[in-house]
């Protein structure tokens, strides 16, 4: 099984949620919400994995979603 990393988090001057997917330097994408974020990976993991000559099925790839969220108290 494969696993894809990805590092999300809020941006507050754009107010939307940023991924950055650690296997694919400087590829970044961004939603509104966490839900819209995560539906928008993936759908981006299969054709990425293609793109890197990854022939996996999509059920050998595990995704790991880390968010990171800071604000002032």
């Amino acid at each position: 099984m494969r696993q894809v990393t990805v590092s999300a988090f809020w941006d507050d001057e754009a107010r939307v949620w940023v991924a950055e997917i650690a296997d694919v330097p400087g590829l970044a994408t961004e939603a509104e919400t966490i839900e819209a974020l995560t539906e928008k990976i993936q759908n981006l993991i299969p054709g990425l994995m293609s793109l890197a000559g990854r022939g996996h099925a999509l059920t050998d790839v595990h995704l790991r979603m880390e968010r990171h969220l800071e604000m002032a108290v």
